[in-house]
């Protein structure tokens, strides 16, 4: 009778569990992992990606988990490929397939349209 409440109680807690949503880090936000995150000048829709095909390969969204909750500023928006990406204040965001370690920040300013997301 202990064990399945122990189990039942264990239950309880991952199903309510959350992966965590971005954070900020030096005055940028970074991901679960420290990779920092970008916002792309041409997403003026809000809640909509604009980069799809070669540019997601390049800037792949920062995806959130299907048990992920949005909170305050933080939403979940369908990515271009149908899963869940996550953006702040309406605007996606993105990781850069280049930064290969924590703290890179290797996109911030490509092609004047990629910019650190920050608070």
């Amino acid at each position: 009778m202990r064990k399945t409440m122990f189990l039942l109680a264990l239950l309880a807690i991952q199903q309510t569990a959350f992966a965590e949503m971005p954070k900020t880090a030096d005055g940028h936000f970074v991901d679960e992992n420290g990779m920092t995150l970008y916002t792309f000048d041409k997403d003026t829709t809000p809640g909509q990606s604009a980069c799809t095909g070669g540019c997601a390969t390049a800037w792949p969204g920062a995806m959130a988990d299907a048990y992920d909750k949005p909170s305050g500023d933080w939403t979940v928006i369908p990515s271009a490929d149908g899963k869940k990406q996550w953006a702040y204040k309406g605007k996606p965001v993105y990781r850069f397939a280049k930064d290969t370690r924590a703290g890179d920040m290797k996109g911030d300013g490509f092609k004047d349209m990629w910019h650190t997301a920050k608070p």
